[in-house]
């Protein structure tokens, strides 16, 4: 995998005045679009999307500052149609307009070409099971909420608390197959969703498939499939972001699977305002 996204870097960097075919690039390695670019995205802390633009117009600056007269020539060479267009993209990176960069050499923002490589310093010791689960539901309250890196997510943490206490009885009482439990689960993630991107949080739990579910409950039905369920042990919430990290950086490159399109789900064993124990489920399937 290391290899696979270090020839997708060069791949971009061949082709930053056009788009890339992520999915065929995918095929050729032997893998999936949605596998590489959430390995991507989990591994540089951005989406491929995001990087490619980064790089873009970090070279577009370096044109511009060495005076390159024609804004409009500059901005064909990598992709852009026309002068404005190139013009926003060029501010959201640098800060600052293209014309601005041209007359006076600067600020500019770069960012340098990525280059993966797989170390083992401070590894994070993981326990994974490998679990095959037929067709299943998962049950609860949903809401769209952003997606947030690093750190507690005050939206969902504000949804949790509009949930009657009396609920998360009803809810325990409901779920009748593993992962047992209240869960908190992540949905309708794009594979390389940048920070800020909205997305499901449902906090429910698990039924079997044929069971009767009350009609005030927003539901998301799985397939049958495999779960990598990684533990995790630590500090609320840094212990379980690092896992997640891990699971790219670590378990993914060194084993014969990669991730599926699904949610992850999240089980907590313990948990207090600093501390937590808990299971992270991911779908996955052989590489």
């Amino acid at each position: 995998m290391i290899g696979t996204l270090n020839a997708l870097v060069d791949l971009v960097e061949r082709n930053l005045s056009e788009s890339i075919d992520v999915a065929a690039f995918a095929r050729k390695h032997g893998t999936t679009e949605y596998h590489l670019r959430r390995m991507f995205s989990a591994l540089a802390r951005m989406p491929l999307s995001e990087y490619a633009r980064r790089r873009r117009m970090t070279l577009a600056g370096a044109d511009l500052a060495a005076g390159d007269p024609n804004l409009l020539d500059v901005a064909v060479r990598y992709g852009y149609g026309s002068v404005e267009a190139f013009g926003r993209a060029f501010r959201s990176v640098h800060g600052t307009g293209p014309a601005e960069v041209r007359r006076h050499g600067g600020p500019l923002s770069t960012q340098p070409m990525l280059r993966f490589r797989l170390s083992v310093e401070g590894s994070t010791p993981m326990d994974v099971t490998i679990t095959h689960k037929p067709e299943f539901v998962l049950a609860g309250h949903a809401a769209q909420v952003p997606l947030i890196h690093e750190g507690v997510n005050p939206h969902i943490q504000r949804h949790i608390a509009g949930i009657a206490p009396g609920e998360h009885a009803r809810l325990k009482a409901l779920g009748d197959t593993d992962p047992a439990g209240i869960l908190a689960v992540t949905a309708e993630v794009e594979p390389d969703a940048p920070e800020g991107s909205m997305l499901t949080y449902l906090h429910g739990v698990a039924v079997n498939a044929a069971t009767a579910l009350p009609d005030d409950l927003d539901t998301i039905r799985l397939e049958a499939g495999a779960w990598a369920v990684f533990s995790s042990r630590g500090p609320f919430p840094e212990a379980l972001q690092q896992l997640w990290a891990a699971t790219a950086t670590e378990w993914f490159p060194s084993n014969p699977w990669r991730l599926r399109p699904g949610p992850s789900m999240l089980r907590y064993l313990e948990l207090t305002d600093t501390y937590a124990s808990c299971e992270l489920w991911l779908p996955v399937e052989k590489s």
